[in-house]
């Protein structure tokens, strides 16, 4: 499966209103517990802050969509 991200860019949830906008770190390595193989090119670590806190959890690439506007992690 190709990789549809790159790092630094900025994605969001696909069909979550709240959602926060986050910025893709990198792609993750995780093991498919199906068949045991490690997979390389599916998972993206991201980034947002949420009430100035610093979270990040790992997503595959298909829960995700790009954003076209691009902008600060903080809310002003």
């Amino acid at each position: 499966m190709p990789r549809k991200f790159k790092p630094g860019e900025w994605v969001k949830q696909k069909g979550k209103i709240g959602a926060p906008k986050m910025i893709v770190l990198k792609y993750v390595p995780k093991k498919d517990s199906f068949l045991g193989s490690v997979i390389n090119d599916r998972y993206l670590e991201c980034v947002w802050y949420e009430n100035g806190e610093r979270q990040s959890d790992v997503f595959h690439q298909n829960y995700l969509i790009k954003m076209i506007e691009t902008g600060g992690l903080f809310k002003t």
